[in-house]
């Protein structure tokens, strides 16, 4: 369903009958039914007929509030996996290779490419600040336990600042807490 439907439009669902849009949010239609109660669809997967349309004035139409524009913000990071830009890796590293050696000789050492290991430090701190901002945008925690949370993410950081070493720009570093 491509057109924007409007509070007040009447529509028919396979298995909850008719129908009324109660409410258009930018993601959903909340509709309430005869023998269903309101339901909530989402815009990207609707599945009913209109049976009338109920036309608005452009002015009539419902504004966007700031809890929906977070949920929109929220959906669509979701949906891509956060909005990453290009981190690279430091130009001495190009082409190199990280091995593990077993303290017992008679093991084979392990290779990991660098670029290899890197990406997965930048996936890793990537899914700390996407962690971080839901703590801080979490509606039901208190402000004290976002900053409980908040401690342990920062010393997570402070741990991983020995992988800085392989950041090409200082912006990208990993910061612990500052003394």
């Amino acid at each position: 369903m491509e057109k924007e439907l409007t509070v007040g439009t009447r529509i028919s669902h396979e298995k909850y009958g008719e129908g009324i849009i109660s409410k258009n949010n930018p993601l959903t239609y909340k509709v309430i039914f005869v023998r269903g109660g309101e339901l909530e669809f989402s815009k990207m997967s609707v599945n009913f007929d209109v049976i009338e349309e109920n036309e608005q004035e452009e002015d009539q139409r419902p504004k966007i509030n700031v809890k929906e524009i977070e949920f929109m913000l929220k959906y669509v990071l979701d949906r891509f996996n956060g909005l990453h830009y290009k981190v690279d890796l430091g130009k001495k590293w190009d082409g190199g290779v990280m091995i593990l050696q077993p303290g017992n000789k008679d093991l084979k050492p392990k290779e990991i490419p660098m670029d290899t290991f890197f990406h997965k430090i930048v996936m890793l701190r990537d899914r700390l600040r996407v962690l971080e901002q839901n703590i801080n945008s979490h509606n039901t925690l208190s402000d004290e336990e976002k900053v409980n949370l908040q401690q342990y993410i920062t010393r997570c950081y402070g741990s991983l600042t020995t992988f800085n070493i392989l950041f090409d720009d200082k912006e990208d570093f990993f910061v612990g807490a500052k003394s």
